[in-house]
């Protein structure tokens, strides 16, 4: 065959397949793009906005109060000028007593804070900013963007949200403020705005996107912060987050850092969770949030499993609160719940938030999973502060000695009576290899229920976990009171 005859072939084969081949190729990226929609450009600039927002973003400065000048001398001895003893306690206490170099007291410096806030009532006079950036505070004092310092009055803090409501004397004078956006539009990898007063250097900007949502940093138990790469650092905290809408949607207050400056990860309190508590120190001066009167844990799918959930969802009680509204309304230990005033509870995180921002007084439905079927109740809404004043939602009782004890070799975990606690049953030793102990039981534990059933001697607690073996169960449930406090919680193992 010539050339020009296996050139032809190759010439027809392509016109024949060329159709089949551009079909191939022109579905492939229409399968993968056709839902996406065309990316929006990177604003030109930030300008404009940030002029507008950065008069309502201000300067937070408090210092503390000091001891008492002759309370303090009084610690020390004093001696007269040259004297030994003099030197040797100048050496003795070193730093301890930088103030009494050569016996004589000199004057002490107060401890100061800086940080940021914001101006959210320019009629009043109301600025936000931390609680920690004004904790322990003997005077606050702000500063504006055009370097005009005042005098400001905590009308309220609140440490669980890291949150604090200040005023300042408006002088008849409507100053510049920001409002609040909506948090729980905000997306991840959408664009934010941070202002604050980095390092004391006064209104700085800086720009990122949110790199992630509803952050757990261990900070309080309504954690739920907003991650972003915005550049944010010391005396950031209390400043304002934005979105491209000049909206505040968090609040900055934490960096994760291990060199002290902005590695790219800080973490705001979003707007949404904000909103309620300022109003509540506006109103009340403190907070005064929902209480339930339950001790809660996740539910995970080894606990789902023992209690016949479909899959790992609510929040599981681990203890009920005396004359709490949990036990008014008959919700027992073991109990998952599932929904509070009509709002589904996926996770345990959700819970204690939902009941906190919940009209205190309020009756609300309640449902919850218990002996492997869905139920309703009706709750009376308590009032958490109350609750921690009265002292009824913390309990401590040691235990001392154990006695009577007996073994479950599979499990690998020894059970023991405490005569302190009315012959309770406790954990009194485990195998370091179990699982047991790789769940985190620990010897102390208080062991409340074996599978819903509380056990009356160690004897007993091996039977249980017997008979549940006998039974066919892949798991056993234990609800053990941790440490010898009130700290309850549930651990699900695995029976071989």
């Amino acid at each position: 065959m010539t050339l020009k005859k296996i050139a032809l072939v190759f010439f027809v084969f392509a016109l024949v397949l060329s159709p089949y081949v551009q079909s191939i190729y022109a579905q492939e990226p229409a399968q993968v793009t056709k839902d996406i929609e065309p990316m929006r450009g990177a604003p030109q600039s930030f300008a404009d906005l940030s002029e507008k927002l950065l008069p309502a973003v201000v300067n937070v400065s408090s210092t503390q109060a000091i001891p008492d000048q002759q309370e303090m001398a009084q610690q020390y001895p004093q001696f007269p000028e040259g004297s030994p003893f003099n030197d040797f306690f100048e050496d003795f206490f070193g730093e301890q007593m930088p103030q009494f170099r050569r016996g004589f007291p000199q004057q002490a410096l107060p401890s100061a804070s800086l940080g940021s806030g914001f101006v959210i009532d320019g009629k009043k006079g109301y600025i936000i900013t931390n609680a920690h950036v004004v904790a322990d505070a003997d005077k606050v004092r702000i500063t504006f963007s055009d370097d005009h310092t005042v005098d400001a009055e905590i009308i309220g803090s609140d440490e669980k949200t890291d949150l604090a409501l200040l005023k300042v004397d408006t002088e008849g004078k409507e100053i510049p403020s920001l409002k609040f956006g909506d948090s729980e539009k905000m997306r991840v990898g959408d664009w934010v705005l941070a202002i604050g007063n980095p390092f004391g250097l006064g209104g700085t900007v800086t720009a990122g996107i949110i790199s992630a949502r509803q952050r757990n940093i261990n900070a309080g138990p309504y954690d739920d912060f907003i991650q972003t790469d915005a550049s944010i650092n010391r005396g950031n905290s209390g400043g304002p987050m934005f979105n491209l809408k000049g909206e505040v949607i968090g609040i900055n207050t934490a960096i994760f850092s291990p060199s002290g400056g902005s590695v790219g990860i800080g973490f705001a309190i979003p707007s949404d969770l904000a909103v309620p508590v300022i109003k509540q120190l506006a109103k009340y001066g403190q907070t005064r949030r929902g209480w339930l009167g339950v001790r809660i844990q996740s539910v995970t799918e080894e606990i789902a499993g023992s209690l016949g959930l479909d899959r790992p969802r609510g929040a599981l009680v681990a203890s009920v609160n005396p004359k709490g509204p949990a036990e008014d309304a008959k919700l027992e230990t073991g109990d998952i719940i599932l929904s509070f005033n009509g709002q589904k509870i996926d996770s345990v995180r959700e819970l204690p938030r939902v009941v906190a921002e919940t009209e205190i007084g309020a009756t609300v439905p309640l449902t919850f999973w218990r002996n492997e079927k869905e139920m309703r109740t009706k709750v009376k809404v308590g009032e958490l502060e109350k609750a921690e004043e009265s002292g009824i939602i913390n309990e401590n009782r040691p235990v001392q000695n154990t006695e009577n004890t007996e073994t479950d070799n599979n499990a690998g975990i020894t059970f023991g009576n405490a005569p302190d606690l009315g012959d309770a049953v406790i954990i009194t030793s485990l195998d370091p290899n179990s699982e047991a102990a790789e769940k985190g039981l620990l010897p102390g534990d208080i062991v409340l229920e074996i599978n819903q059933k509380a056990p009356k001697s160690p004897s007993d607690a091996v039977k249980i976990m017997k008979d549940a073996k006998k039974q066919g169960k892949d798991f056993i449930l234990f609800r053990v009171k941790q440490d010898n406090t009130s700290g309850v919680r549930f651990v699900a193992l695995k029976l071989k």
